[in-house]
């Protein structure tokens, strides 16, 4: 006589608990590249004709360097009949001096009545004043010529050029954009909840696009948060590097120290609309589906909020696999996997 037995075996799994561990305390962000500053370069007089552009986008310039240059043939011959005019002003005024002069000399003589000797006196007056009008006009001419040669105000990078050679421009027309000194900044959006976290001179760490990373600075936050988003923008300085451009989207983070929490293995931790679950043990190897409060994030822990006990036995992995009630068997190392059941037949004598 023969019994058949079926034999059912329980999944081998191994277990972890609650470490602690040191994490740095951050505040995530996000936002554009922009320029420290940007400057508009044009010119100042109208009429005349770009001869020569002598910088282009993305050249590097100085103050004070020439970026482009007008005909100022008009100009010159403008600012000679000016000093034309300057040098007749003069003699003018040398001749009603010299008579304003004798006129005040003869005047106790009762040679000149008073009436005389006031218009001589205004004479000088009035050629002095005429003088004066002219050395404006000279000035306003060599200010022209000046104007006829466009320097860079500042050093900085070129990032915008609308100046074409052989055009007419207007005044005031905009020909360049100069970023001063290079320099870039990180426009950050920041929920407002978080801005009295942020100090000045915190580090932040940026993720550009295509994997590049750059540390700045926290420069300032600004005084007013976005009625719409409720968010505040805080300014980074960044620093010059040929991965940042201005127009760039890019995430990142606030350093504000550090903090001692509990955490576990990731694979510890399974992930269902949008809350967090481990599989406790018990002694005797049954399992509890555990709801936990999630914290940080690292790229192999995660920090446990709340919800699960100190000297807690959890699956370390594989928890994907185990409902509540099941009879795990624990074991050392790595999990072994098993069907949860399995049919074996066994022929024992009686």
């Amino acid at each position: 006589m023969s019994i058949k037995l079926r034999a059912i075996h329980s999944l081998s799994v191994n277990v972890t608990t609650l470490e602690p561990q040191t994490l740095p305390t951050t505040i995530a962000a996000n936002g554009d590249i922009a320029a420290w500053q940007e400057i508009i370069i044009g010119t100042e007089i109208g009429g005349l004709r770009l001869v020569d552009v002598k910088a282009d986008v993305g050249d590097e310039v100085t103050e004070g360097q020439v970026l482009a240059v007008y005909n100022d043939t008009t100009v010159r011959a403008e600012l000679a009949r000016s000093r034309a005019a300057v040098a007749e002003a003069e003699a003018t005024l040398a001749e009603a001096t010299a008579n304003a002069q004798r006129a005040r000399g003869l005047k106790t003589t009762g040679s000149l009545s008073e009436q005389q000797i006031q218009q001589y006196e205004t004479a000088e007056l009035t050629a002095r004043a005429r003088l004066n009008v002219a050395q404006a006009q000279q000035d306003a001419q060599a200010l022209r010529l000046d104007q006829t040669q466009v320097v860079a105000p500042d050093d900085g990078l070129i990032t915008s050029r609308t100046a074409t050679l052989g055009a007419v421009t207007s005044a005031d027309q905009e020909l360049f954009r100069l970023t001063r000194h290079g320099r870039l900044e990180w426009r950050a959006e920041v929920a407002a909840s978080d801005l009295n976290k942020l100090r000045p001179g915190q580090t932040a760490r940026i993720s550009l696009p295509g994997g590049y990373d750059l540390e700045g600075r926290l420069r300032t936050i600004a005084p007013l948060v976005d009625t719409a988003t409720r968010n505040g923008l805080v300014y980074v300085d960044l620093p010059l590097s040929d991965v940042a451009r201005a127009g760039m989207f890019a995430r990142g983070e606030f350093e504000l120290g550090s903090r001692q929490v509990m955490t576990l293995p990731r694979a510890a931790v399974q992930l269902r609309d949008g809350f967090g679950y481990v599989h406790r043990v018990s002694g005797e190897g049954q399992i509890t589906e555990q709801k936990v409060a999630l914290g940080q994030h690292t790229e192999d822990r995660i920090e446990i909020r709340a919800g699960l006990e100190p000297d807690s036995r959890v699956v370390a992995s594989g928890g994907a696999f185990l409902g509540n009630g099941d009879q795990v068997r624990v074991i050392e190392g790595e999990p072994v996997y098993s069907p949860r059941t399995n049919d074996t037949d066994v022929e024992e004598g009686v």
